[in-house]
């Protein structure tokens, strides 16, 4: 029986009915990842542990809720003995002496931690063209970007290589590539899921989140991956529901927030018309849809590409070839150590952000940007507090197309930037949102978006396997034959 495209809900059915076993399970799942090797989605893999457990999984079963599914897992979560690079050459060596907290929640759970997948460099991209381990291509077409920064994850994910991974999201990096990808991605409140042992890109952005065919799954994976941690300031100490009780409630009369100042007409014709057909999708099931106003949102671009470099030329300070990473050979001081570990070390887009960044922290212009910066950031929190004040959601299209030609937009970092428009906003506001497949252009996938209020990632998925259950989107798997 093929594995391939299962969920984890269908492969929990099929090792409780011992249709098959754990040990081969993995071995199905190692066989995908060879059979796939062209799409790069992996740096790293754990062939021999994993068979391992599975093994012992076999002989002593798990109550463990993931026991026995193999799930890839971002590889700029550490995993103890197992290398974490970033997708950077900086951290080409590296073989962390511990797990991240997200990492310990899942194995606890019974997964199997089954490789690390490919991503844009230290997360910083939004096309998986920035890994030192060369680019990941979509499953929908070997010369399309399957998104980024968890460009990996997503191409796993949609090649049915695995049911699910892990991912992360600072601008929008789990969203859009689950967009281009045609599969389901979730960002959680921002402290919902610890940061520990997650390494830091934007700190006060960052936030782990799940990657599956459906929403379901999402809430499978979401009930692990949540926990608080006293190892994470930011962690909060919320009650943690079970977020697969009320994926099948009723949505009549769910309001749905369209924003008024979000113009459809940057968006290609076809993705416009899906999303059109969204919305009478979502009326059919009884929800009513209200114009809401984000006035500041048209900021949002901005105000992040001042935050995130700031916090990233802050964060990847201390890749300085002294403790750890990356060394340059044969220094002749420290000043020559620092320059040139960190020009060897680092890729374009890694440099080019901590330029930007350490020049908006630096004296007499850090109350220019970074002080500016903050201040619109909070302008536009405000504005969702006061959307949410009339409506349950905000929907808006995840990307403004399907999935790019490799390489298309490459020479110019701005065009690049812009891929994140509609998904930066519930980061700056540290608000949960998750991206649904919705639709089809030109053969490619695409994704719609819902934004929710603080801590309500139960009614997202709620509303989001709502759609599910109606539509067949989620189901479509890719001939890879798209170009």
């Amino acid at each position: 029986m093929s594995i391939q495209f299962k969920t984890i809900k269908d492969l929990l059915t099929m090792l409780k009915n011992k249709d098959i076993s754990n040990k081969e399970l993995v071995k199905d799942t190692y066989s995908l990842i060879k059979s796939n090797v062209h799409l790069n989605a992996f740096v790293t893999l754990n062939e021999e542990m994993s068979l391992k457990k599975a093994e012992e999984l076999d002989k002593n079963k798990s109550s463990g809720n993931l026991a026995g599914i193999p799930i890839a897992q971002k590889d700029l979560f550490c995993t103890k003995d197992l290398r974490t690079t970033c997708g950077s050459k900086m951290l080409s060596n590296f073989i962390p002496p511990y797990s991240a907290t997200v990492i310990e929640n899942l194995e606890n759970a019974g997964c199997i931690s089954i490789g690390k997948t490919n991503m844009d460099e230290f997360a910083m991209g939004s096309s998986n063209e920035t890994s030192f381990y060369g680019n990941v291509a979509n499953p929908w077409g070997s010369n399309l970007v399957p998104g980024g920064s968890s460009g990996g994850s997503a191409a796993a994910v949609a090649a049915g290589i695995v049911s699910a991974a892990t991912g992360t999201d600072t601008g929008g990096s789990i969203r859009q590539p689950a967009s281009l990808c045609g599969i389901t991605g979730l960002k959680p409140t921002y402290g919902r899921i610890s940061r520990w042992g997650m390494i830091a890109f934007a700190s006060s952005l960052d936030q782990a989140g799940p990657m599956a065919r459906t929403a379901e799954d999402c809430a499978i994976m979401l009930n692990e991956m949540c926990s608080h941690d006293l190892r994470d300031t930011t962690s909060l100490d919320e009650e943690i529901p079970d977020f697969t009780s009320d994926l099948s409630t009723s949505i009549k009369g769910l309001k749905i927030g369209i924003v008024k100042e979000f113009d459809l007409s940057m968006l290609d014709n076809s993705v416009a018309q899906v999303f059109e057909e969204s919305k009478k999708h979502y009326e059919s099931l009884g929800a009513e849809f209200v114009e809401i106003s984000l006035p500041n949102i048209s900021l949002s671009v901005p105000t992040y590409y001042v935050v995130a470099p700031a916090e990233c030329s802050s964060n990847l300070s201390r890749f300085d070839g002294v403790k750890f990473g990356k060394r340059c050979e044969n220094p002749q001081n420290l000043e020559d150590l620092y320059i040139r570990t960190r020009s060897e070390g680092f890729g374009d887009e890694v440099k080019r952000r901590i330029l930007i960044g350490s020049y908006v922290l630096s004296a007499g212009f850090y109350d220019a940007y970074y002080k500016k910066a903050q201040q619109v950031r909070r302008l536009i929190k405000n504005d969702f507090d006061n959307a949410f004040k009339k409506v349950d959601t905000i929907m808006t299209p995840t990307t403004r197309g399907a999935a790019f030609s490799s390489g298309s937009k490459g020479d110019d970092p701005i065009q690049m930037y812009l891929e994140d428009l509609f998904t930066i906003p519930a980061n700056l506001a540290g608000l949960p949102a998750l991206s649904i497949p919705n639709g089809m252009v030109d053969g490619k996938p695409i994704g719609l978006q819902l934004i929710g209020n603080f801590l309500q990632e139960s009614k997202l998925l709620q509303i989001a396997h709502n759609f599910q259950i109606s539509s067949d989107w989620h189901l479509k798997t890719p001939s890879g034959d798209i170009n």
